[in-house]
Order: structure tokens, then sequence, then C-alpha cells
């Protein structure tokens, strides 16, 4: 057995990921965590472990973190993790980060590292994309596993979809017509550095619970971010910029010639259109010496001709879509509001109760001993089973498997499962379903009972809207709810 601490990454595919392994590889045991078991088979080697870890499953989570010190999350939900994902990315990546963060305490480690988004002074209004790194931290800090958050903007790396972005945009266009927001600065910062300021901070106490802005030497606007940019690969081009915002034109501008899935390009434009720059701070300034400059951290990551060198990821993105497809499970997270006083067993058993008033008589929901409910539709029979697993639903969860009937797919807890999950100090709820395997044809389920879901999740967040509202009114709330009714 090794005496040097362990260290698990999740999110240890990514450019950042994989610049951090290496770099840790010479003083710790670095376990690198993957959703895909396409990637655990084809990275693993004798240095390095790898583990198959699904972050939507807390107990997956508890066992890729075992025998860690210290854990490193790098996770961001960019791509689809099933056949049909539905949610926001938000709530996908809070569902995720809730996990995470209960797995670590459970499993004793250290230390969580956290990389999250720069964030400007004024924090209201903020684009979704910056207020969903704010909330990660948020959860990521909401157990006694101290916490140490390292705040970038920009990296410029191997394998970054901005950097991709930003090189496409400047090899393709000569002359560059640019929108007033490009006049907004920011201060990138070289992945190398990133990971040093990553590193200094894995296992150091003075860290603990602490929050850092870390970037390059330099500020600069987007404008000339652009020029320089020009500069390193050798090419002239010139910019004007006109006096209009326009962040769908600029979008649109961007997935035309970034050659970026449009997916991506939203929460990229709607991060840059705001000026973040590195509050002064004792990590910021110890990465100033020796720090990378724009252009070197740029030179490092293009090849001879100017191209970006390649995405880790990409390599095996092929295979890991052809094995979601194959799976054909469906994933849907919905965020909704937790009225005042309510657990997540009070908002679960108010589902089971609110659902069948969608279709009576003609639906009804049927509720045995020891909450397996029944979901008939009359005349036809039961369309879905859900058990209620008592050993799986800690404080702050309630977990239903889906064990059967006419929508599922087989027999056992294997056709998918429901959760309800408080989160946000109690605030928010997110009810989610996970690795549901449809009987009905993909084509048809696509355009029926998956149409149908949002629908259902839909009317009963409007539910606990009007619940929250009422409760806020008369300022008290009965705790003491009942049990759905049979």
């Amino acid at each position: 057995m090794s005496s040097r601490p362990t260290v698990a990454v999740a999110g240890a595919t990514g450019s950042v990921g994989t610049a951090l392994r290496e770099a840790l590889r010479e003083e710790y045991d670095v376990v690198g965590l993957t959703r895909s078991p396409v990637r655990a088979r084809a990275n693993a080697t004798a240095s390095e472990e790898w583990r198959h870890a699904d972050l939507f499953d807390p107990y997956a989570v508890r066992e890729g973190l075992e025998g860690a010190d210290y854990a490193i999350y790098l996770v961001h939900s960019m791509l689809p993790s099933a056949r049909l994902t539905q949610g926001q990315a938000a709530d996908l990546d809070l569902l995720q980060a809730d996990n995470f963060v209960r797995a670590a305490e459970a499993e004793g480690i250290e230390q969580i590292l956290y990389l999250g988004a720069l964030v400007p002074k004024d924090q209201s209004p903020l684009p979704a994309p910056l207020r969903r790194r704010l909330e990660m931290e948020q959860v990521l800090a909401s157990t006694s596993v101290p916490l140490t958050t390292l705040r970038a903007g920009l990296v410029v790396g191997a394998g970054g979809t901005w950097l991709s972005m930003l090189l496409n945009l400047v090899r393709r266009l000569p002359v560059m017509v640019l929108p007033s927001w490009t006049r907004a600065e920011t201060q990138p910062i070289a992945l190398r550095d990133v990971v040093r300021g990553l590193k200094k901070s894995l296992g150091t106490p003075s860290t603990y619970e602490a929050t850092y802005d870390v970037g390059g030497p330099d500020a600069m606007s987007y404008r000339e971010m652009l020029l320089r940019t020009a500069d390193v690969l050798g090419l002239r081009r010139r910019t004007t910029t006109v006096p209009m915002e326009s962040p769908r034109l600029s979008k649109l501008w961007i997935w035309l010639f970034g050659s970026v899935p449009w997916a991506l390009v939203t929460p990229v434009v709607d991060s840059l259109r705001f000026q973040t720059r590195v509050q002064p701070n004792e990590m910021h300034q110890w990465l100033q010496n020796g720090a990378l400059s724009f252009e070197g951290a740029l030179e490092a990551a293009v090849d001879d001709t100017g191209h970006p060198l390649p995405n880790p990821r990409d390599e095996l993105r092929e295979r890991e879509d052809a094995v979601i497809r194959d799976q054909s499970v469906v994933r849907s997270v919905q965020r909704m509001p937790c009225p005042p006083e309510f657990t997540a067993r009070d908002v679960a058993d108010e589902y089971l109760r609110w659902l069948p008033r969608l279709g009576w008589p003609a639906l009804r929901v049927h509720v045995e001993h020891g909450r397996v409910a029944h979901f008939e539709l009359r005349p036809v029979g039961t369309l879905l089973r859900l058990r209620f697993a008592a050993d799986r639903s800690p404080e702050g969860r309630q977990l239903f498997f889906v064990t059967g009937g006419m929508l599922a797919k087989g027999e056992g807890e294997r056709s998918g499962r429901l959760e309800f999950r408080q989160v946000l100090g109690g605030t928010s709820v997110l009810a989610a379903i996970h690795d549901f395997s449809p009987r009905l044809p993909w084509y048809v389920y696509n355009s029926t009972q998956a149409l149908a879901h949002l629908v259902v999740m839909w009317g009963f967040r409007q539910h606990l809207e009007r619940l929250t509202a009422q409760q806020s009114e008369t300022g008290s709330v009965s705790s003491a709810l009942h049990g759905p009714s049979s």
C-alpha cells in the first residue's frame, strides 16, 4: 500500500483535469473519476487509477472517493449524460455537486478543491453561467468538509472550448465588427498557472474554506485579446466596435465562424459580456512569480500551424456517444421551490397526492404500505410502479425505484429511479428521474411520454409555488403532513 496521499479528481478527462493529473503524479496517488466506462477503460494505466463514477448516483460517487484523502471537483454539465437529457445545465450541475459533497463528507475527505469562475464586483444581475458557478460553490461548501475555491476567468490552454472559438474567429475573419461588450476587461490565465494554484492549495490548511481570484499578469479587453491572438498567429486583423450589445447576434456570429456547438456558445458568450478582473489576494500574488503571459500561454496551446492542440476528450467522444445511444435511457432534472418547513418527504408525499388531480378519474395513484406507489390509468392498468427506498433516502433526499409498469422496460430496480432532493439550504428541491428505460419505441417516447413528463413537472412546480406563496402570506406552516392518500 502506498504511503502517499490519494487525490480523487472529478472531471479528470477535461483540459484542466488532464494537466492537473500529470502535475500531481510525482507526489500523490491520483484517482481519475469519470462517468464514462469507455474513458475509465481507455485511460487506465499502471501509474494511474481510474474509476467509473456516475455523479448522478451518490453511492457510485462514494465508491469513487473511497480511500481518497483529497477531492478535486472540475465538473460542468456541458454535454449530455443520457440519450435524452431534460433540464437546465445549472440544475444538472447542482445535483452532481450535492452528490459529490455528501459522498466526500461520508468518506472523510480532508479537503475539496474547486475551480470556479471570476465574478464581477456587482453581482446583480449575474448571467446564468456565473450564477451557476456560485451555486456550485455554495453546495460544495455546505458540509463539514472544508472547500478551497480558485476563481479564474478565461483559462488559456490546450483543449479549452473557448480557446478554439477564439482561434477560429481570428483565423477566419480578416475584418471583425465587434459589439460594445468586447470593451469589457478580463484577466486570462495560463492553464499551467491554474494548475500551479490548485497544486499549492492542495492539502494546505491555511487555504481551507478560502476563495481566491486568480489571473495572469495582464488585464485586457476582449477586443485586445483578439488582436494579440492575431499577432501570435502572424496574422493582420482589423476591428471596428459598434455601440450595441447584441448578445444574440454575437452568439450567432461565434457559432457560424467559431466551429463550436451551439449548446456551448451561449454559456461562453453570456460569461464574456461581463467585466471580470482579479481582486488582489495572496494566491494571485504568489502566482505572478513566473506566470506565463497571454502570448506565452497561447503559443503553448497551439500547433505549428496555429490550430488548437486537441481536446483530450475528443478521441473517445464518438465511442462514448455510441454507448449513450445504445443504453437508451432518460435523465430529467427539474428545479422547484421548496415550501417553508417542508422536508424532502413532504414534497414527495405532496407529489403523490397532487398527481391524480391531473387526470382524475382516469388516473389514480394507489400507495401501499411501505410507500409502494402504483400509477394506474383506468381501464388500461398500471402505467408505472415505484418502490420507496428507505435505505437510500437520507435527510434531504427521497428515492423511489421504478420497479415495473407498462411504460417501463424490464422489471426490478434497473428500470430507473425518481428522487426529490433538497438543495441550497432547503430553499429549492430537485425532482429528478435517472436512468429510466422507456418501453415505448424511442421516437414515440420522445413525442409523447417525454413531453408529458415535462408538463407534469411544470404543473407540480406551479403547485409548489402556490403553496410557497400561501405559506409566506400566512407566516405559518403545518409541518405535520400526513402520508399520501391511498
